[in-house]
């Protein structure tokens, strides 16, 4: 088992960039987040090779597998393993039950980069999508940032298109109504799902895990990109902490 070394500096003077440019080892994640144990899972970085092939065997498990995504790995790398190009450059983060219990053209969001994290390929078990495990998630995140003087949250929050795009067309037409960000944080897709072709006028309830961007006062940014590799509509959205809500905060970071 080899143990992954602790960042020691930020990404951007490794590749030899801005040493100004904040990034997320500016403050190494060695300390454990706060116990959830009391929520039935437990939080942890990766600090090993076999917990990074942990996240990517359960990556391999939800994208492919449950949602058919073609997945592009490099070649040697193990069979059933979801591998990014990015892997060895990101944190890991994993919640795992105790038993007790697109891009979418980001010029507009260059303001916030010092401040900003970008979460991606984040996934939950299909045994485990509670509320439980989404607040565990978000819980470590919260402090994360606050650790390292972040303040801002963007990712995508991917709909499955199995039923052909319609329920993800709805989708977004309630929440454009409901939860979009001001104007100047709004971005557009680079391929963009072709709403107006689609029916959109389904009643529907957003998922779990976007159920929850939204209770911690997260914003849509813009419509949904098309991942056809995924056979995903991918959301952006963006999360701020100062927006928390007063008892998330207090869940969250304790004040």
């Amino acid at each position: 088992m080899r143990e992954l070394p602790l960042p020691t500096l930020p990404i951007a003077d490794i590749r030899g960039h801005s040493p100004s440019r904040r990034s997320l080892h500016d403050t190494p994640p060695d300390a454990a987040p706060r116990d959830r144990s009391a929520l039935g899972f437990e939080v942890v970085w990766a600090r090993h090779e076999d917990e990074v092939r942990q996240a990517q065997r359960l990556r391999y498990l939800v994208f492919a597998e449950e949602m058919g995504a073609r997945l592009s790995v490099p070649q040697g790398s193990p069979v059933g393993h979801d591998i990014d190009m990015f892997d060895p450059f990101c944190e890991h983060l994993l919640v795992r039950a105790t038993g007790d219990g697109s891009e979418a053209g980001q010029t507009r969001l260059r303001p916030l980069r010092e401040r900003m994290v970008e979460l991606g390929r984040s996934c939950v078990h299909p045994a485990h999508r509670s509320g439980g495990a989404i607040l565990a998630l978000w819980g470590a995140l919260a402090e994360f940032m606050d650790r390292n003087k972040l303040d801002t949250m963007i990712g995508c929050a991917s709909v499955s298109m199995r039923d052909g795009g319609h329920y993800a067309a709805s989708l977004w037409q309630r929440l454009r109504q409901t939860h979009m960000a001001a104007i100047e944080w709004q971005v557009r897709p680079r391929l963009p799902l072709p709403v107006d072709e689609l029916q959109h006028d389904l009643d529907v309830e957003a998922p779990a895990l976007i159920k929850g961007y939204l209770r911690c006062g997260a914003k849509v940014l813009g419509a949904p990109a098309w991942d056809p590799d995924f056979n995903t509509a991918d959301l952006p959205m963006l999360m701020r902490i100062a927006e928390l809500p007063s008892r998330y905060r207090r869940h969250f970071l304790g004040r």
